[in-house]
């Protein structure tokens, strides 16, 4: 049984600058430069019918290519013990994230899986965090806090798989779905 997320992939330069966060922070487990992606929307577990569904469901996401930046750091959750490091969308920059994020939802409704119970927060996985010291995450956080990338284009999103290992979850592209019509 597949388990499924939609995400918006990045240019390898991007990859690059978002990989030179990644040091710095006992008990932090950094992410592979190449399982950086900014999720659109986690699905989860479904069964071979629901991903054939999903999957020729997400070809009929009719929205105008765009841009965006990445621009920020921060911590989840936002109140108690940290477990993730992120680098956030620039703000003013997600109209056209925003915009495809809410038609990709209305088509998985539309298809009967349920809305996520979580507001959407754009922004992409840098760590996860095991015990790691509130002073090292605090100056982690000012020494990298005006952390911004140059324009992204965005012109397709990606449905991806994901299986858990003990080293992390491995994740593979299973279709792409190119961004025009509006």
């Amino acid at each position: 049984m597949p388990r499924l997320f939609i995400a918006v992939d990045f240019p390898a330069a991007v990859n690059r600058r978002l990989k030179a966060l990644c040091s710095g922070l006992a008990g932090a487990r950094w992410l592979p430069p190449e399982q950086f992606h900014l999720t659109l929307r986690f699905i989860g577990d479904v069964d071979s019918g629901g991903f054939a569904d999903i999957a020729d469901g997400l070809s009929s996401v009719a929205c105008p290519p765009f841009s965006l930046g990445l621009g920020g750091v921060g911590l989840f959750p936002p109140r108690g013990q940290p477990r993730v490091l992120w680098a956030g969308v620039e703000l003013g920059s997600g109209d056209g994230l925003s915009l495809l994020h809410g038609r990709i939802d209305g088509r998985l409704r539309s298809l009967g899986i349920a809305p996520e119970g979580r507001k959407f927060a754009p922004h992409v996985t840098l760590a996860r965090l095991k015990e790691t010291p509130a002073g090292q995450l605090g100056d982690y956080l000012m020494t990298h806090g005006d952390f911004i990338t140059e324009t992204i284009p965005v012109a397709e999103f990606h449905l991806y798989s994901s299986v858990l290992g003990p080293k992390g979850a491995i994740h593979r592209i299973e279709a792409s779905y190119p961004l025009g019509g509006g």
